[in-house]
């Protein structure tokens, strides 16, 4: 997912390039275990500060169910919209004062466009924060440990702490 992009730089405001992508991302970071091989499209625009890439990219993901802890797999569907700004001039070469921004959207003095970095940042966002293996997951027993998934446990219910048990007592009118 690096291009180079000095001929687009040098390009009129509004040219457009497209790339497919199909890569495989294992690596990329160590929270994304891809099940599958990254797959979309890309779109870098010129514009008059430098290049903005648009695109939609999907991939599938190895995580752990929140209830019952097992692994599972999750599709992830991601839009990106981020503007690339070089460091140097595509013309004269010279190096351009950049502001104190996110240096993963830079441009590198050789023109080359690293998408790792934004591609890597939205895949995280894209997570959810408690998959589940299914919706109807059970989890696992409080007490014993076991899936309960794969069946009922032998636990006995245990008594409730003494200190909540006015709660117990307590009703509420609907």
């Amino acid at each position: 997912m690096r291009y180079n992009v000095a001929q687009l730089l040098k390009a009129p405001i509004g040219a457009v390039r497209h790339y497919h992508i199909d890569e495989d991302v294992t690596g990329l970071d160590p929270d994304l275990v891809p099940t599958e091989r990254l797959r979309g499209e890309v779109t870098l625009l010129r514009t008059g500060n430098g290049i903005l890439v648009t695109g939609h990219l999907t991939t599938e993901v190895e995580v752990v169910c929140s209830r019952c802890l097992e692994p599972s797999s999750v599709a992830l569907e991601v839009d990106l919209e981020e503007e690339f700004r070089p460091t140097v001039d595509v013309i004269t070469g010279r190096h351009l004062l950049m502001e104190e921004e996110d240096q993963a959207l830079w441009i590198d003095a050789q023109h080359i466009l690293d998408l790792h970095e934004v591609v890597r940042q939205n895949l995280l966002l894209a997570l959810p924060l408690h998959p589940l293996c299914r919706e109807d997951c059970a989890g696992i027993c409080p007490q014993c440990g076991q899936n309960l998934n794969e069946g009922p446990c032998d636990c006995i219910a245990t008594e409730v702490d003494p200190r909540w048990s006015a709660l117990l007592e307590l009703k509420l009118d609907q």
